[in-house]
């Protein structure tokens, strides 16, 4: 099934009002949501709708959440979500982390007591489409065997980093710190395909090609990907003092309940360091450099992090977005959601 752009956030957003959303929450929820589907990174797209729509429901994200803004020093601030939706308290964050940082240079803003946020290039891509460059972090529920472990500890705590070039060219990576984000793997189980078996380990701690199967997520590459995940929960979790580790809440245990997770933007204004100009004149240059390395044997170019999600979206948005039928039927039906999640494990069974 194929949907133009228009259509697939005019399902999603009706949804997400109709569990219970206001109408400006809904559309932002659904423009992260279809950016990741037109980037082809589907399993932070519209397969998390009906999740999303029974916590709301089931009361678990606050449809009203009592915001608080508070800059705690010229290029800090720390936003409490009130449990909010994630993908609006995310967006609201880095909303407030460009303006800091066009003001003074450098802006650290947190925020706190949020949903799960989604796909984290549509944040850091805010601030590079406004001559930013942007890093972004935050938590999830633990699935991830720490390195030399064999229980699971961490989530998949996802980094995304972005910055501008003279012209349309952006550079823009998000990355789980683990070989695959748990989407990836809901994703494998939604269209009934095997998954690499480097990716994940089973009850037993052997690598795993069934998705099916899957007990927990490995880091990626070994103690390095240990290391950054440590991180990421030390920034998002530790430092606004939210859960972390292997104590952050589920995303399934209980949907009547908030999530509490913590979200980190780092935004640079390149301005007040070589100045804007030269930062992006530079950035061209590096991507220019880049394409003219030579690939290796059975590679037909080497591409800069975030020009294959680019060409994936130009695709998508001639050709149509490509759905699963199974969530398109979701997406046009009267149901706000068939209790597939709540009370579930972590893997959602």
């Amino acid at each position: 099934m194929r949907l133009d752009k228009e259509t697939l956030h005019k399902l999603i957003a009706n949804k997400m009002h109709k569990a219970g959303l206001t109408k400006e929450d809904a559309d932002i929820a659904a423009d992260v949501l279809t950016f990741a589907d037109l980037r082809g990174v589907h399993s932070h797209g519209a397969v998390r709708v009906e999740y999303y729509s029974e916590r709301i429901a089931k009361g678990g994200i606050t449809t009203h959440p009592k915001i608080e803004y508070t800059q705690t020093g010229p290029a800090s601030a720390i936003l409490d979500y009130d449990n909010g939706c994630g993908l609006v308290a995310a967006k609201v964050g880095m909303e407030k982390a460009i303006e800091m940082a066009k003001k003074n240079g450098v802006a650290v803003v947190g925020i706190k007591r949020m949903s799960h946020s989604g796909s984290l290039g549509y944040f850091t891509e805010m601030a590079a489409n406004q001559g930013l460059v942007a890093v972004s972090m935050c938590q999830s529920d633990p699935m991830a065997v720490p390195y030399g472990g064999s229980e699971e500890f961490f989530g998949t705590n996802p980094i995304a980093f972005a910055a501008p070039s003279v012209d349309d060219r952006v550079i823009s990576f998000d990355m789980a710190t683990t070989v695959q984000a748990w989407g990836k793997i809901l994703h494998a189980r939604s269209k009934g395909v095997s998954i690499p078996d480097d990716w994940a380990v089973d009850v037993n701690g052997e690598p795993t090609t069934d998705p099916h199967k899957v007990n927990a997520l490995v880091p990626i590459a070994g103690a390095k990907g240990y290391g950054l995940m440590m991180m990421v929960d030390v920034l998002s979790g530790i430092l606004l003092g939210v859960p972390f580790g292997k104590n952050v809440s589920s995303m399934y245990a209980d949907l009547s309940k908030g999530r509490d997770l913590g979200h980190l933007h780092i935004v640079i204004n390149p301005e007040f360091f070589i100045g804007l100009d030269v930062f992006k004149r530079s950035i061209s240059t590096m991507l220019d450099e880049l394409k003219q390395v030579t690939p290796m044997k059975g590679v037909k170019e080497v591409c800069y992090p975030g020009e294959r999600g680019k060409a994936r979206e130009e695709a998508y948005l001639k050709d149509g977005i490509e759905i699963v039928d199974d969530i398109y039927q979701y997406l046009i039906s009267d149901d706000i959601h068939f209790n597939r999640y709540d009370h579930k494990n972590k893997f959602a069974e």
